[in-house]
Order: structure tokens, then C-alpha cells, then sequence
């Protein structure tokens, strides 16, 4: 097998078929098959079997010719940020091992500085004027993909993901009722492919189902938005934060029939507000259903897109072919409506942490189940809604705080258009509560208004014993919110204005 001859089996049956829009470009299936057999051909003199390939490239034609050419010639691709700084790309270039680093020329600058002495391949959309190659045979367990996980807390870490992982969550998601394409289908490819998110759903998912897909390298509400009533976009893979965007344009830009050919969306990354779940089907019709999943599991694990119901706030059951278990602090099954860690069984479950057996120790058991460090909750009928993280637990005086509880009562006031929340030591409690708040556009945040406005909502031990006002949350290209920099800016807030 090789995951590249997967999502290019179209090219076979029918190779005029449109596999890529990028602006005003289209690429069939047959184009595409072609660049990525020349590519891997020019690969496979520069980096032998399971070598990896670094990919610093946007949401192009060119990575995806780079991508499957990769995969074609037995390589490891490492997806990179093509927009990250120098001094980060080159420590994923070192963690790797990365033999050959592959850009484009909007990207050759920032590649060429951070690969140093590694070699440098430029590909245009044409892709290279190199001999082709058959694909190689691959086992399901040789490693694909390393995507550098963007977890909360430490560094990011490179997840090993295989042939077998990524072939397997795209067929699991075939068999969903809900989320299955055609080829009919037309994708929006706007979340950054260097993303697991990005790279098998928006972008895999559509070319295995024979269908295309719409890259765009830059997103602009607008812009975006006319992009798919031009192209007729029928589905839609996005986070919260990209559908908010929409729903803050005007009527001009976003005129009440802008998705009237979307039949599919759906959210990730980061919880989708109820909120925007109902502007969304109020003002455009549309039905977004919210998922979850993770880097290590391919990436996902669960959707509410079950039926055409909306039940905003939770993330349905899991999809067919992936086991859950909801794991209490006592190494037991939580009970139906108890808290308990999200626990992940399946063929989509990676391999491991690149090089780091004490870290994949910590996430693997040794039969084989992902513990995802994210808590949930199950109704009667198996349907999931999540907590919060079991890494960003506060304890407050042996008191267990979920910062989702806390945050949600924040934003509830008027004045809050975001709110997170962290633990920061104490010496008394052990730890204690700390808030960012994010004022609404116009508004103005007064903190003892907003402590008195939260008491009557939470227990004292939950109540923020700080409460800072900010311009933005830290959050990644996904949308996640970045913890870690919470809690150096607030180490940063102790030492330079001690209470």
C-alpha cells in the first residue's frame, strides 16, 4: 500500500477529473498524478526510504504535489509553517533529522535560511522537470507524516502518524453517514495544510472521495466567502474562529444565500460557541456540526453529525471503527454523566511520539489506547461533551476546577468577548484561579463588577483571584487557545508587579 496511490486512485479511472482549484488554476487528477510521480522521482535521488522531507509550503498546488510525492517515494513528510519564524523552523528541521526541505517560490526565502546546509528543492505548480517513478510499496506501519503537535504545555512534540493511520480515519469517516463525500463534493482547503486538521480532512478527505478541493493560501472572510459561492463549495472544514469571521461580515459581503451549496460543515480545533451554531443556521441555513479529535488519532475521534439535529456543546459519539472509553481518576470507566479522560482504541491511533519513548509511554498503554488528556461527559445514548483538559486542571485547596466552567461563566457578562483561564501556585491553596479577558469592541471591562457578576455563578474555591484585561488571546493557526503563554505572562505580571 502507500497512502499517495490512495487519495490519487481517481487519476485511474478518470484523470480529466478536477482534483485542485487554487485562484484561477485547476488541476485534474491525471496533472496532479503526474507531478507528484516526477516529484517523488526527484526525491527519490535526494532522500532514500523513510528520510524525512520537510514540506515549507502554503496551501498550494505545490505542497500538494510535495506532500504525495513524499509519500510516493517512501520519504517521511514533515509538514512545517511556512509563516513561522526561522529560529522554529530550524528546530523542526533538527528534531527530525530533515534531509531535503521543499518550498515553493513564495516560501524559498525562509526555507533556504532555515535549512542550512540541508538541500532545497523548489517546485512551481508545474511541479519538477524530473524522471517519474512508481510509488513505493508501504507497509501500514511505516511512517508517513510527522505533525508537530500544538498541546498546551512543553514544546510541541513531532506525532508519528503511518500509512495505515491516515488511510484508516479517512475510510472511518467514508463509513460515517454524516461526514461521508462524493465525488461530487467540493472542499474548502483553508485550514493550513502543515496542520493534521488541514492536511487529512480539508485536503485528503475530498481527493480520497474523488471529489476537489479549493485551496486558499490566505484567509479573508470575505474573500473566502466568494470563493465558495463561486466554486460551489459543498463542504466545509473550519474552526470556530473562521466561522465567527463570516457571521461578522455585512450583508454585501455575506448575503443571506452565501452557502446555499454547502451540504457539510463542520468545526474543530476548539469549542464552538452555541452561539454561533444557531446565528449560523439562522442568518444562512447552515447546519455546523461540531467534532473532535486530535494530532494522534489522525485526526478524528467523534462528530454531532449524527442527524440534522443541533446540539450545540457536544461532540457525538465516535465514528465507526474507533473504540472510546471515559477513564475516572481511579483507572475505571466513568459513569454515564461523571467525568472521565477521554480515552482513544483504533487503526487511526499513531505510532508514537518521533524519538521520545518516555512521552509515548505517557499517551500509549501498552495495548494500544490514546489517553487524550481531554475530559468529557456521556449521555445515555454515548454522546460526548467536553470539560476541559486533565493537564489544565486547577487545584484549589484539593478542589478540582475545569477552566471551561470558569470561562464560561466570564464570558457570560456583557462586557467579555473572551475569557481563559490558568492556575497559577499559591501558597495557601496550593493553587489558585487566574482569568484573561478579552472586552468586547466598545466595552470596557471593570474587574470588581465582573468578580461580583461571577460569584453569583460559581463556588468561592472557583472564583478568579486575578483577573487580567487583555487585547487577544494567544492561539494557534488551529484556533487552539496556547495555555503555556498564559501562564508566562502572568509569571511575567508576579514579577514585575508583586501583590
Amino acid at each position: 500500500m502507500n497512502l499517495a496511490r490512495a487519495l490519487l486512485a481517481t487519476a485511474e479511472r478518470e484523470p480529466g477529473r478536477t482534483a485542485l482549484r487554487f485562484g484561477d488554476t485547476t488541476v485534474t487528477f491525471g496533472e496532479l498524478a503526474a507531478r507528484s510521480a516526477r516529484t517523488a522521482g526527484l526525491l527519490s535521488g535526494l532522500a532514500p526510504a523513510g528520510a524525512r522531507v520537510a514540506l515549507v509550503l502554503g496551501n498550494e498546488p505545490a505542497f500538494v504535489a510535495g506532500y504525495l510525492g513524499a509519500l510516493g517515494a517512501g520519504a517521511i513528510a514533515v509538514p512545517c509553517n511556512p509563516t513561522a519564524p526561522f529560529i522554529e523552523l530550524r528546530r523542526e528541521l533538527d528534531t527530525v533529522g530533515a534531509a531535503v526541505v521543499v518550498t515553493s517560490p513564495a516560501s524559498e526565502a525562509i526555507a533556504v535560511e532555515a535549512a542550512g546546509d540541508r538541500k532545497v528543492v523548489v517546485l512551481t505548480d508545474d511541479g519538477p522537470d524530473a524522471a517519474p517513478i512508481e510509488f513505493v510499496e508501504r507497509a501500514p506501519a511505516d511512517a508517513a507524516a510527522l505533525l508537530f503537535t500544538s498541546g498546551t504545555a512543553g514544546p510541541p512534540r513531532p506525532a508519528v502518524l503511518t500509512h495505515g493511520s491516515l488511510l484508516a480515519n479517512l475510510e472511518q469517516v467514508q463509513r460515517h453517514p454524516g461526514l461521508a463525500l462524493t465525488p461530487d463534493d467540493v472542499g474548502l482547503g483553508v485550514l493550513p495544510c502543515f496542520h493534521i486538521f488541514g492536511l487529512n480532512v480539508a485536503l485528503a478527505l475530498p481527493l480520497f472521495a474523488g471529489g476537489s478541493v479549493t485551496l486558499i493560501e490566505h484567509f479573508h472572510p470575505a474573500d473566502t466567502l466568494r470563493v465558495v459561492r463561486d466554486h460551489d463549495v459543498t463542504t466545509i472544514a473550519a474552526v470556530p474562529a473562521i466561522y465567527d469571521a463570516w457571521l461578522a461580515l455585512d450583508e454585501r459581503d455575506a448575503p443571506s444565500d452565501a452557502f446555499k451549496s454547502v451540504r457539510v460543515a463542520v468545526s474543530g480545533a476548539a469549542a464552538l460557541p452555541a452561539g454561533t451554531v444557531h446565528a449560523m443556521r439562522e442568518r444562512f441555513g447552515v447546519s455546523v456540526y461540531e467534532g473532535y479529535g486530535l494530532t494522534e488519532a489522525s485526526p478524528v475521534v467523534s462528530t454531532s453529525a449524527v442527524d440534522t439535529r443541533l446540539r450545540p456543546g457536544s461532540i457525538g459519539p465516535a465514528l465507526p471503527g474507533v473504540e472510546l472509553r471515559l477513564v475516572d481518576a481511579d483507572g475505571a470507566d466513568a459513569l454515564v454523566g461523571d467525568p472521565g479522560e477521554i480515552w482513544v482504541h483504533g487503526p487511526n491511533v499513531f505510532m508514537g511520539y518521533w524519538e521520545d519513548e518516555d512521552a509515548t509511554r505517557r499517551v500509549l498503554t501498552p495495548d494500544g489506547w490514546l489517553r487524550t488528556g481531554d475530559i468529557a461527559v456521556a449521555d445515555d445514548a454515548g454522546w460526548l461533551s467536553l470539560v476541559d483538559r486533565a493537564k489544565d486542571l486547577v487545584i484549589v485547596s484539593g478542589f478540582n476546577v475545569y477552566p471551561a466552567e470558569v470561562e464560561d461563566a466570564l464570558i457570560e457578562h456583557a462586557d467579555v468577548a473572551e475569557a481563559a483561564v490558568i492556575g497559577e501556585p499559591h501558597p495557601r491553596t496550593g493553587e489558585a484561579v487566574v482569568a484573561f479577558v478579552v472586552p468586547e469592541a466598545g466595552h470596557t471591562i471593570d474587574r470588581r463588577d465582573l468578580l461580583r457578576f461571577a460569584q453569583a455563578r460559581l463556588a468561592r474555591y472557583k472564583l478568579p483571584t486575578r483577573v487580567e484585561v487583555v487585547d487577544e488571546l494567544p492561539r494557534t493557526f488551529a484556533g487552539k487557545l496556547v495555555r503555556r503563554a498564559l501562564g508566562s505572562r502572568a509569571r511575567d505580571d508576579a514579577t514585575t508587579n508583586p501583590r
